[in-house]
């Protein structure tokens, strides 16, 4: 058999993760088993579809990787066919004319159902049947004249020679419909796998109010679209062992839809991060270095005057703790301006403490004397400081780093100096001693 999938989604918004994860199923299969992908514009919506919506699927697809392999098809242009299918079915008893609702409100296009049952072998899910007493008759063609996504999507995937339909388990209720209409239009039904649905930690559909849930909302976020993909391919499929870094080869070689859960799969941010981060470390310097460059433009942080080696260095210094490129803004923007937020939490815990200003101005003199400002001889004076005043080395560390980034945490403190340089690391540190050395209250910040 050619196996040949098809991804068909309605373009009438942004490109939901759990569509894209369809899409990236279907071109998984078809690859595994050196077959067709093919794409279907499902535009028959007027109000909804716009050419924007059909952009946004071209350039979601594009940046996954998920080249298509025939000319896409768009459903709108098929109206023709789907009604000749409509009257195919009239003229041999298999729908009925009616009018909708009885009152006059005009004429609709049912398809009767045989009053069988209907069953099938999903590919995921197993056996799969209904008593035909449940399947009621249902409308294909409305009273203005337009086909119901039933008739339209059974008739355009004939029309395609779709052999596998895979997709999310909302669409099991339709399917035993559309086998139905498949055996009356004289067609042999497709195999059919259908996926589990992405759900949020409760257990609930996600969506946008649990986080990012549209593909562009993870590219402006800074994330890889090679981790996306891997992070989404496992999102309900196993390659049979530990491994979760997987390259887009391995995935094709390994992937099966008999290894496709059937529970629902929990979207799972933390993990998607850590795997951006892993992806991102394999990244050259001068890559990350390009992207993040990027998020500082757009976040209105970048100035010409940066130093090329001095950017650099911060990369270096940045990507080994960095998950997606915008934590260059997130959690660095300190080392491209003086202009950085303090962490409330972490002021008053590290600079309202009994004797932290005391602690950090010893630290500033001595830091201040130095001739050589380096990641080594810093290190050296705050050590030699701490022991004066018989201390452990952290009651310096964590009120230096609060005061020349704002933050609780980040690279290497020392490593971080160097790269600021003396100048700055001395300005900065007078300025919270200004700012902070009479703290009392978060309202003080």
């Amino acid at each position: 058999m050619n196996i040949r999938t098809r991804f068909a989604p309605s373009p009438t918004g942004q490109v939901h993760i759990g569509n894209i994860r369809t899409a990236i199923y279907n071109w998984l299969y078809a690859r595994h088993t050196g077959g067709k992908f093919l794409l279907r514009l499902e535009d028959t919506d007027r109000d909804r579809s716009t050419p924007e919506s059909v952009q946004e699927i071209f350039d979601s697809m594009e940046w996954l990787g998920l080249s298509f392999d025939e000319e896409p098809v768009y459903q709108s242009k098929r109206l023709a066919a789907h009604m000749e299918a409509a009257e195919y079915l009239l003229s041999c008893g298999a729908a009925f004319k009616e009018d909708k609702g009885g009152r006059g409100q005009g004429e609709v296009v049912v398809f009767r159902m045989p009053g069988k049952d209907v069953g099938f072998d999903d590919i995921i899910r197993g056996p799969m049947r209904k008593s035909g007493k449940d399947l009621p008759d249902f409308v294909i063609v409305r009273s203005d004249g337009s086909p119901v996504f039933h008739l339209a999507n059974v008739v355009d995937d004939i029309h395609m020679n779709v052999t596998h339909i895979i997709r999310g388990d909302d669409h099991i209720e339709n399917t035993f419909r559309h086998i139905a209409l498949y055996r009356a239009l004289g067609s042999k039904p497709p195999e059919f796998a259908h996926l589990p649905m992405i759900v949020n930690e409760h257990g609930k559909p996600y969506s946008k109010r649990d986080g990012a849930a549209f593909v562009g909302d993870f590219r402006e976020k800074g994330f890889i679209p090679e981790a996306l993909l891997n992070y989404l391919v496992l999102l309900g499929w196993s390659p049979g062992d530990d491994r979760e870094i997987l390259s887009r080869e391995e995935m094709i070689g390994l992937f099966e839809l008999s290894r496709v859960q059937s529970a629902a799969a929990q979207m799972d941010f933390r993990k998607l991060a850590w795997m951006n981060g892993e992806y991102l470390r394999k990244l050259s310097v001068e890559t990350v270095a390009e992207k993040c460059r990027n998020v500082l433009k757009a976040r209105g942080l970048w100035d010409q005057s940066i130093q090329e080696g001095y950017y650099l260095r911060v990369i270096e210094l940045m990507r080994e703790r960095m998950k997606v490129f915008t934590d260059i803004h997130d959690s660095g923007a300190f080392f491209f301006t003086e202009d950085y937020p303090f962490d409330e939490k972490a002021v008053r815990k590290r600079l309202g403490k009994d004797g932290a200003m005391e602690k950090l101005k010893a630290v500033r003199d001595r830091f201040a004397a130095l001739e050589d400002f380096d990641e080594r001889s810093t290190e050296v004076e705050l050590r030699e400081v701490a022991d004066e005043f018989n201390a452990n080395a952290g009651e310096f560390i964590h009120p230096v780093r609060v005061a020349v980034s704002g933050l609780p945490g980040g690279p290497g403190l020392f490593e971080m100096l160097e790269a600021l340089g003396k100048e700055r690391v001395i300005r900065r540190i007078d300025r919270a001693l200004d700012r902070f050395e009479t703290l009392k209250s978060p309202d003080e910040l």
